[in-house]
């Protein structure tokens, strides 16, 4: 059909998508809406993809749009802590109520739920799959317009379940500039290409450091690499995102929400097409 949404779950529709398709896409919770759902991945850890889904979530929620942020990074999570979230989350019969930042993002991650924030969540890859379905199925998200999931870095068992079992509409792929940039967007590509979802293009992180003085971009890893491998997979490079020390200040601070570069905007400008 010409408005599938991929979500079998949803439909009566007897297609073949439904009958060929290995994915058990899950309910949201009963009167919860979510438009669109993209993931932010990485091929490793410790290229800045937590700190892209932030800026991306007060991008889009500076466009006007209703926001949610899913942390699926659920052994590293560090999304609360961008956003000064420290409360845990409340619950109410059978769900779970997600908690709102201050400018009104939709938040929800295990640091929410834990006695203390700094507690090691120390489970087996099966539970934590479950955690991140349980999610999406039992959290009362409140007529949400995009949804961004912080994955964990790599291609495990979190990220399989999240393609799996979430209906997601594409992934963006984050980047540094090092040398090892081609075999990381490689993997993070083949696994989006095994699993049939769409790539929505990269962010290089750390790409640069402007000179205080005269503003001359200098590129400390080098340059031109994820350039190379966007290239080769015919990916667009959407963002090249600066090293930036009063950024790293205002996520330390808690205060994501008060950050003032644009750099992301060519991929807002893309997911809201």
């Amino acid at each position: 059909m010409s408005d599938c949404n991929h979500n079998c779950s949803s439909c009566s529709e007897n297609c073949s998508e439904r009958e060929n398709s290995p994915f058990q896409i899950k309910p949201l919770h009963d009167g919860c809406r979510v438009g669109k759902v993209y993931g932010v991945v990485s091929g490793k850890g410790g290229v800045g993809k937590s700190m892209v889904t932030s800026q991306l979530a007060v991008t889009m929620r500076r466009r006007g749009h209703s926001v949610a942020v899913l942390d699926a990074d659920i052994t590293g999570p560090s999304i609360p802590k961008a956003f000064g979230v420290h409360e845990r989350a409340e619950g109410v019969e059978n769900a779970i109520l997600p908690v709102s930042t201050a400018t009104g993002i939709q938040l929800m991650s295990v640091n929410l739920l834990l006695e203390n924030e700094t507690d090691p969540v120390v489970w087996r890859g099966p539970v934590i799959g479950g955690v991140v379905q349980q999610f999406w199925t039992d959290v009362l998200w409140d007529d949400v317009d995009y949804m961004f999931v912080d994955m964990p870095p790599g291609t495990g068992d979190v990220a399989l379940n999240v393609f799996q079992t979430l209906p997601v509409d594409g992934i963006i792929i984050v980047t540094s500039p090092q040398e090892l940039v081609s075999m990381v967007v490689e993997k993070a590509v083949k696994m989006a290409q095994m699993m049939n979802i769409p790539i929505v293009g990269l962010v290089e992180n750390m790409s640069y450091l402007a000179c205080p003085d005269c503003g001359k971009q200098i590129h400390i890893f080098g340059e031109g690499k994820t350039d190379e491998a966007a290239a080769r997979y015919g990916l667009p490079v959407l963002a090249k995102m600066p090293i930036d020390p009063a950024l790293a200040q205002l996520v330390d601070a808690g205060s994501i929400e008060n950050f003032s570069g644009n750099w992301l905007d060519g991929v807002a400008d893309v997911i809201s097409q």
